[in-house]
C-alpha cells in the first residue's frame, strides 16, 4: 500500500466525510480537487493571506457523533506553491498518532482531536470567520440553522421589535448564508435605518458572498454617507462587504473611490486588497489602487505588494503593471526603495 504523502490522502484513506473551506481572505468552499492538486504542487493557493494556505477541514470519522474542525495554515513559497516540510511533519505525527492503519481511525477520534494541540500548523480564525464557516457547513449538511437564525431574521426583516443588543453574531451569520432575493431586498430597504453596530456585524458577515444588486447599492449608499460624516470605520466595512461580489456597480464604487485622493487612505486601500482583490483584477483599477498605495507614505507598499502577487490571478497583472508605471512615479520610487532594501 502506497505510503500517505497528503492531507488529502489521510481524507481519501480513512474514508472521512469531509468539506473543505478557505479561511483566508474569506470563508468559502474549497474544491477538493483544488486541495488535491495544491499539495501535489500542480497549482498555487487560490486565495493566500500572509504568506498562508488558510483552510478548514470539516470532518467526521467512523462513528464520531460530531463532524471535527482542523483550522491549518500551510506556508506558502514566493509562488504561492506549498511549502510541504511542515505539512509533511504534521502528516508524520498524525500516523503516529493513529498509528500506521487509518481504517480504524475513526476508533481513535479524540486523537484526531489531540493532533491541533501544540501543533504549529494550528491557528484559531477570528469569532466572525468562525460564526460563518459553522453557518456554511451547517447549510451545506442540510441542518437547521442555530437558535440565534431566528430572532435576527425577525428583527432584519422587520417583523419584530428586538433589542439589537441581544442579536448573536451567529445568528447574523446564519441570516446572510440562508439569505435569498426576497431576503436580500427586505435587508436592502432596511440597511439604513439600522444601528451602526448592526451595519458593521453584517457586513463582516457578507463579505464572504456575492450579493444581491439592491443589497449593493444600499451598502454604497451607506459607505458614501459615512465617507461625509468621517466614519471611515463604517466606509471600510461596507467596501469590504461587497469585495466578494464581481459586478460592474461594485467596481465603478471602487474606481470612484481610487479616483479621489481624499477617499482612500490606508484603511481604504488595505480593506480593497483584503476582501475586494477581485476586483482589482481590472486594468484600469490595478495600476490606480497601485499608484494610490505608493503614493500614501502611511501604507507598507512592498508587503501589500507581496501579498496580492501571490495570488495566483492577480500575480502576472502585478508585474505587468508594476513594470509599466511611469518613470519618476510614486509606484517607481516605492519599487527603487524595495530593491534598495533589498540589496543592503
Amino acid at each position: 500500500m502506497q505510503p500517505i504523502q497528503t492531507i488529502d490522502d489521510f481524507f481519501t484513506r480513512s474514508g472521512a466525510e469531509v468539506s473543505l473551506y478557505y479561511m483566508g481572505r474569506r470563508v468559502s468552499a474549497c474544491s477538493r480537487d483544488t486541495f488535491s492538486r495544491f499539495e501535489r504542487g500542480q497549482c498555487a493557493w487560490p486565495e493566500p493571506w500572509q504568506g498562508q494556505a488558510r483552510f478548514a477541514a470539516v470532518f467526521r470519522l467512523g462513528d464520531m457523533p460530531e463532524p471535527a474542525i482542523w483550522f491549518l495554515a500551510l506556508p506558502l513559497d514566493e509562488q504561492g506553491l506549498l511549502s510541504p516540510a511542515q505539512r509533511d511533519g504534521f502528516l508524520n505525527r498524525l500516523m503516529e498518532t493513529l498509528g500506521k492503519n487509518v481504517a480504524y481511525v475513526g476508533q481513535n477520534a479524540k486523537d484526531v482531536d489531540h493532533l491541533m494541540k501544540d501543533n504549529p500548523l494550528a491557528f484559531t480564525p477570528n469569532v466572525t470567520f468562525q460564526a460563518v464557516l459553522n453557518a456554511l457547513a451547517t447549510q451545506e449538511r442540510g441542518l437547521p440553522a442555530s437558535q440565534h437564525f431566528e430572532p435576527v431574521e425577525a428583527y432584519l426583516t422587520g417583523q419584530q421589535t428586538i433589542d439589537w443588543q441581544a442579536l448573536g453574531l451567529q445568528g447574523i451569520a446564519d441570516f446572510t448564508a440562508r439569505m435569498d432575493d426576497s431576503l436580500a431586498n427586505t435587508l436592502a430597504s432596511r440597511l439604513a435605518t439600522l444601528p451602526t453596530s448592526v451595519v458593521h456585524s453584517l457586513c463582516y458577515c457578507l463579505e464572504h458572498r456575492p450579493l444581491a444588486a439592491s443589497i449593493v447599492l444600499a451598502l454604497r449608499e451607506i459607505g458614501e454617507k459615512a465617507a461625509s460624516e468621517g466614519d471611515v470605520e463604517t466606509l471600510c466595512a461596507c467596501i469590504r462587504a461587497v469585495g466578494s461580489t464581481c459586478q460592474p456597480s461594485v467596481g465603478d464604487w471602487y474606481t470612484s473611490l481610487l479616483e479621489d485622493a481624499h477617499a482612500c487612505g490606508p484603511d481604504v486601500l488595505a480593506a480593497m486588497a483584503g476582501r475586494g482583490w477581485l476586483l482589482l483584477e481590472d486594468a484600469h483599477r490595478l495600476p490606480l489602487f497601485l499608484s494610490r498605495l505608493a503614493e500614501d507614505e502611511r501604507t507598507n507598499f512592498s508587503a501589500v505588494v507581496r501579498d496580492l502577487a501571490l495570488i495566483p490571478r492577480l500575480r502576472l497583472p502585478i508585474m505587468v503593471a508594476l513594470r509599466d508605471a511611469p518613470k519618476g512615479s510614486a509606484i517607481q520610487r516605492r519599487m527603487a526603495a524595495m530593491t534598495s532594501a533589498a540589496s543592503r
